[in-house]
């Protein structure tokens, strides 16, 4: 299927190499390949490529060149910077990976100012559009997630064979490649844990308690966790919001799928990564940094997730299931962003609604279809 990022990754090739990152399985060697009829692919897992990678003896005739894994050979960053500084024959290059390549994409070292990051996210609604309507879209991420096999597929026992499979590469290959020392075993069981948390703050004592572990070691494996892209955290947002309480982050699968309890929780966890690939991919591709965070005070009023951009709260979203009376969370705490969209997306409402105040509630799944969080240009 067409990936979103095609035309904005080949309009960037021609100023810059690529970094593009993702969660695996997610669409990246596939996407690549799409870019252009003629390439180079190279995999550095590969050991015929291997020795090409280390002669440099790649096409120089086709019209892209792919390295792939390549961050698990010593010093690529310094193999790359010398080829694309002295190398004026080498067509356009696009370096794919996940965990450790997110980590350096984030480092500031010998590559700056010579790439442009790509971040790949599973198939969420909005892309999904161009395949079938919004509400199949919805549908099937809820039961399979939205990485591309399982979601093409559209099989539950295929979806749950693949997660087995996909969650063993993550939680030992991955690991054994970042060269970390966590606990595999103790990884696993946070993993499981944390599929039974969605929407909920997590509390690192409790999950250390139950881990036996100590708080700081279950942080230490969280982070590791999104860095390997298997999660990724929604954090409270404070700032003149009367009487808020710094909360413990909320946690968020990149698979919907794995998502363990009701389909309100799934439902949330979709709402979750349309929220945060678009994010992503408006710094990817506009430069303007967005971040995702959540409401709540000491009354225990919530909403479930605030979007921060240019340095101000823009939207505010509320996700029920088919509840279409307008939570009351909107007043109690929309009043302090008094400029930000307020939308609440219900699953199957009976109606969409529009407030005098400007709240609205929306079918979840056509706006996820057409969401875009893009600021108004002046």
């Amino acid at each position: 299927m067409h990936r979103t990022q095609i035309t904005d990754i080949r309009k960037s090739l021609e100023r810059k190499m690529i970094l593009l990152s993702g969660p695996r399985q997610s669409g990246k060697t596939t996407l690549t390949r799409m870019l252009y009829p003629q390439y180079d692919y190279l995999n550095y897992d590969i050991p015929s490529d291997r020795l090409i990678l280390k002669d440099r003896a790649w096409d120089r005739k086709k019209e892209l060149i792919i390295f792939d894994e390549l961050h698990k050979m010593r010093k690529w960053k310094s193999f790359l910077k010398g080829i694309y500084d002295a190398d004026k024959n080498i067509p356009p290059i696009i370096v794919t990976g996940s965990a450790r390549l997110n980590i350096s994409r984030k480092m500031g070292d010998s590559l700056a100012g010579r790439f442009f990051p790509f971040r790949l996210h599973p198939i969420d609604v909005k892309e999904a559009t161009s395949l079938m309507p919004a509400k199949e879209a919805l549908e099937r991420i809820l039961r399979v997630g939205g990485f591309p096999e399982p979601f093409l597929e559209n099989s539950d026992s295929f979806y749950r064979r693949w997660r087995i499979s996909h969650q063993d590469i993550i939680l030992r290959q991955d690991l054994l490649d970042l060269g970390t020392a966590a606990d595999i075993l103790a990884m696993e069981t946070l993993t499981e844990m944390l599929r039974h948390r969605v929407g909920s703050p997590v509390s690192y004592a409790s999950l250390a308690r139950d881990l036996e572990k100590d708080a700081k070691t279950v942080k230490r494996y969280l982070g590791i966790l999104e860095e390997m892209y298997v999660v990724f955290s929604v954090r409270p947002f404070s700032r003149n919001i009367g009487r808020a309480i710094l909360k413990e982050p909320k946690y968020y699968f990149y698979d919907t799928g794995a998502v363990e309890g009701d389909t309100a929780a799934r439902l949330e966890n979709a709402v979750a990564t349309s929220l945060h690939k678009e994010l992503d991919y408006i710094q990817d591709t506009e430069g303007y940094k967005g971040q995702l965070f959540y409401l709540r005070n000491k009354e225990k009023k919530e909403v479930d997730f605030a979007v921060f951009m240019e340095n101000k709260i823009t939207h505010l979203f509320e996700v029920k299931l088919s509840d279409t009376s307008l939570s009351r969370s909107f007043a109690t705490l929309g009043k302090y962003f008094p400029d930000a969209t307020k939308i609440q997306l219900v699953k199957d409402p009976d109606r969409e609604k529009t407030y005098p105040t400007g709240e609205e509630i929306r079918d979840a799944a056509q706006y996820l279809g057409s969401l875009s969080l893009l600021p108004a240009r002046s």
